[in-house]
């Protein structure tokens, strides 16, 4: 374990934790939201600080990510627990208090990353903001080495834990699972305006930012919603990448799955205002490819996690010449 950053100490022993907007007032003995911040004696203390639940290589697509270094194997680490508790959570058993866990060191984990030729390291399967100690750590570490690092998060974290943070920043893929707060504080146990409030400083911080939105029937496929999903990425700029998922039935919750209708809907809504919507969890033609907005030149293919460079020279649309709005 390791003192934790960003808390208070309150009379009686109890401490306030400041990581994150669930604004967690701990008293001696227990745990805050997340399962993983316990309150010893009066001081918090992270027990997951150099503690992994899961470590792999995987293709940067997989997070998604689809504009930043396409096709690049990218190692990837996380832990268990999280701040947000999603009926509809896909990775629901690394929320459980005694998933297990095996030691790693930041130095170990920039060695095996390095050593496996990883473009860098995404700190995901997990929420990483939870693991705030040894990602901070991590990252600095990962950035002295050349290595790029990766948030894949729900986006509910402080302003000025974040802002320590940003700096070694390179990408986030944020989901933003609802454009409705009741949505958030029920299905979800958590906060919109904070996840907003990130995406909005993310891109304020120069990181390259990719949004997800899981699509769940009759909770948040309105078309609404989606132009209201729309109009905010299109406020961080219609150069941003959208994810529209596909939902399937998992931990609590038991709706239907998510029909390809509504997929297709929520991608024709976004393209009115958006260069490039991609929809994931489905196998359709042109679902992943990225296509030039201003002349349709392929630019990238993908067939599942398989990215193929086809149309760009030089950063550019190999056609018209237009910036490509990749990262390579």
């Amino acid at each position: 374990m390791k003192e934790a950053m960003y808390y208070e100490k309150q009379e009686g022993g109890k401490v306030h934790c400041l990581l994150c907007p669930q604004d967690c007032v701990i008293a001696e003995g227990r745990k805050g939201f997340c399962k993983v911040r316990v309150n010893i004696d009066g001081t918090l203390y992270s027990e997951v600080y150099n503690r992994a639940m899961a470590r792999s290589m995987d293709p940067i697509e997989k997070k998604p990510l689809y504009h930043f270094h396409p096709g690049s194997p990218i190692y990837s680490l996380g832990t268990r627990g999280c701040n947000q508790h999603c009926d509809f959570c896909q990775n629901w058993h690394m929320l459980q208090p005694d998933a297990g866990t095996a030691e790693i060191t930041s130095e170990q984990a920039v060695e095996e990353a390095l050593t496996h030729g990883s473009v860098g390291i995404a700190y995901t399967y997990n929420e990483p903001t939870i693991w705030y100690e040894f990602v901070l750590e991590c990252s600095r570490l990962a950035r002295e080495r050349g290595l790029v690092n990766v948030l894949v998060t729900n986006g509910s974290i402080n302003p000025d834990p974040f802002a320590e943070l940003a700096p070694y920043v390179d990408a986030m893929n944020i989901d933003v699972k609802s454009m409705d707060p009741e949505f958030y504080r029920r299905i979800c146990k958590s906060k919109l305006e904070p996840v907003l409030a990130t995406c909005r400083a993310a891109k304020r911080a120069g990181i390259h930012v990719e949004i997800t939105n899981l699509v769940i029937p009759t909770l948040n496929d309105s078309d609404e919603l989606f132009r209201e999903l729309v109009d905010f990425v299109a406020s961080l700029g219609p150069e941003t990448p959208l994810h529209f998922s596909a939902y399937f039935p998992s931990y609590k919750m038991t709706v239907e799955p998510t029909p390809l209708e509504a997929l297709l809907r929520a991608r024709e809504i976004a393209r009115k205002k958006l260069h490039y919507v991609y929809l994931g969890n489905v196998v359709i033609r042109d679902g992943s490819d990225t296509h030039c907005p201003s002349c349709g030149n392929l630019l990238v293919s993908r067939r599942g996690y398989r990215a193929s460079i086809e149309g760009i020279a030089d950063g550019k649309c190999g056609r018209c010449g237009r910036e490509a709005d990749l990262v390579l």
